[in-house]
């Protein structure tokens, strides 16, 4: 598979604070991936120093096959790092054609761009009588107008009801479907379980986790199970193979699955040993909580 960024050891200190801190992971193209940390995780550092707007204190990076300078090869890459910053008494058109002038690219493709993001019916309005959702899809048109092979946002939801991030979560979807590879920091799980195929997790400029977010959901997930007798059913499941921590909270017994396992079949087995269960819920673990889990350290 392609690849569209290699990241190699990438450090940034600022004085003794080590904001990004030997970070590798390689980006390839057609997926989307996430950036999830919180605040002052590292996240828009790291995007800063790809983009070329932060100076590396060590480390390396570079874009496709490393054959181009890093200025070349940026022209390739749709960026939003900050807010949208737009003429706001010129048209949504009109500041797309100087972005257009800009950047050295035809502007043919505006009506294009507008369409993708839902503002095609309203592209003739002055930015100022824009939303914030609005202005936020107009910077991802104008991040677009280079057809660029991949598209950087940096916490493309912040700020937005509920509404405007359903629309921005759909438009970037919308996006990575037609083959753009798309890179995205966010604090959000929910977002990244939502659009990412893959996911880097940071900590105070450390990656903690890097892979696909499906891997990362891969648990085979935990049983909360009642029953009169539970030390009994304690000693029984810490003896199964296919039950790995079992812990006890007041009356609620939950056990985590190493193997899966059907609700059925334990109910069968449990009662083979004579144990009568009064509850039994098989349950996921969430994105959420295996965020915690790798987090709480």
């Amino acid at each position: 598979m392609e690849t569209i960024l290699t990241i190699n050891n990438l450090t940034k200190h600022y004085g003794i604070v080590k904001a990004v801190n030997d970070l590798s992971f390689t980006i390839e193209k057609g997926n989307v991936y996430g950036i999830l940390g919180p605040n002052g995780s590292g996240k828009s550092t790291t995007l800063g120093m790809v983009l070329n707007v932060v100076n590396p204190t060590s480390g390396s990076f570079h874009w496709f096959d490393g054959s181009d300078t890093t200025h070349n090869a940026l022209k390739k890459v749709g960026a939003i790092i900050e807010r949208p910053n737009f003429y706001p008494y010129m048209t949504a058109a009109q500041n797309l054609q100087l972005v257009c002038k800009i950047k050295d690219v035809p502007s043919d493709k505006i009506q294009e761009k507008l369409e993708i993001v839902g503002l095609l019916d309203r592209m003739h309005s002055k930015f100022s009588t824009y939303s914030l959702g609005m202005k936020q899809r107009l910077a991802i048109a104008s991040a677009l107008l280079n057809d660029p092979e991949i598209l950087i946002l940096d916490e493309p939801t912040n700020g937005l009801d509920p509404q405007g991030i359903h629309q921005i979560r759909e438009i970037i979807k919308k996006i990575a479907a037609g083959g753009t590879t798309i890179l995205l920091a966010s604090h959000l799980l929910d977002e990244v379980e939502k659009v990412c195929t893959h996911v880097v997790i940071l900590r105070k400029g450390v990656k903690l986790y890097s892979g696909r977010v499906d891997a990362m959901n891969a648990s085979h997930g935990f049983f909360e199970l009642r029953t009169d007798n539970l030390s009994m059913l304690e000693t029984y499941l810490n003896a199964h193979s296919d039950f790995g921590e079992v812990k006890i909270e007041g009356d609620l017994l939950t056990g985590f699955l190493l193997n899966p396992l059907e609700a059925k079949e334990l109910n069968t087995q449990l009662h083979q040993q004579g144990i009568v269960l009064t509850h039994l819920v098989k349950r996921k673990e969430s994105l959420e909580e295996q965020f915690l889990e790798l987090t709480k350290n």
